[in-house]
């Protein structure tokens, strides 16, 4: 009996220790040169979007176009900064939590960060959506509208990274190719 006893308790030991050294290394993060390079590829297309929408709600606050025509671009563009803050949040999160003191507190925060601005390109989106385009000028005035609280949502929702209380991953951002 004490050898099934003493082969059950080995077993055991040795099942708890694989478990031990499969979580433990489940547990881990990306090192913070692996997360600020995900990071950056991540927000490479969505700076290349929001650059692409900063110009295009100039050209349309300029063009000779119609209020209906002006609605239909900037709805799209709007739009399209929405959709690229979303990717780009998905992707943060894709990337998960560095590996360092604080990592969970510094991802969520460049995760609430984008929503943020998601959500205010989003009210824009459908604030100029629902503007009347019968009457030109008024029509204009709710696009001025809407491109003034855009902005100061976006300024507010901004993550200011030069407070990362990390200094091994301020090095990894200033430091991995994918981040220059």
């Amino acid at each position: 009996m004490r050898t099934c006893r003493a082969s059950a308790a080995g077993k055991l030991t040795v099942v708890l220790a694989t478990l031990l050294l499969t979580v433990g290394a489940c547990g881990g993060g990306p090192s913070p040169r692996a997360w600020a390079a995900s990071v950056c590829v991540a927000l490479a297309p969505w700076r290349a979007e929001i650059s692409k929408l900063t110009s295009g709600t100039q050209q349309q606050m300029t063009a000779q176009t119609t209020p209906a025509q002006a609605r239909e671009n900037l709805v799209r563009l709007f739009d399209g900064a929405h959709r690229a803050s979303e990717d780009a949040r998905r992707q943060v999160a894709e990337a998960g939590v560095p590996e360092i003191s604080g990592g969970e507190e510094i991802s969520a925060g460049f995760r609430s960060s984008l929503t943020r601005m998601r959500d205010a390109y989003g009210r824009a989106r459908d604030a100029v959506r629902g503007l009347d385009t019968s009457r030109p000028a008024t029509f204009y005035d709710g696009v001025q509208s809407a491109v003034e609280n855009l902005s100061k949502e976006y300024d507010a929702s901004a993550l200011d990274t030069s407070r990362l209380r990390s200094e091994e991953l301020k090095a990894a951002f200033d430091e991995v190719p994918e981040c220059r």
